[in-house]
């Protein structure tokens, strides 16, 4: 029993490290995943880098094509997109 007694302290630092840093950075993990994967065509987003643009296509291959200036297209990957400022909603059927 007086071994179980040394392990104590180093679970309850274990169970504390999980529920304040390992937890929420799962959860922030999985609100980025859901971000990045509902952008569409006309959404205006926020790079890593700080570009703002507009969301021009949509690719399968984990690209976005965004215009970042009047008629100035570039291709960014997707899990570099940061934030979406302004959503659009999706055509009425």
């Amino acid at each position: 029993m007086e071994a179980f007694g040394q392990f104590v302290p180093l679970i309850l630092i274990f169970a504390i490290m999980y529920f304040l840093l390992i937890r929420p950075q799962q959860k922030k993990v999985k609100e980025h995943q859901a971000m990045v994967a509902a952008l569409r065509r006309g959404d205006q987003i926020v790079t890593q880098g700080g570009v703002l643009g507009k969301v021009i296509k949509v690719k399968e291959d984990n690209e976005v094509e965004v215009e970042i200036a009047a008629g100035v297209n570039v291709r960014i990957v997707r899990s570099t997109i940061v934030q979406v400022l302004n959503k659009t909603e999706p055509a009425a059927s």
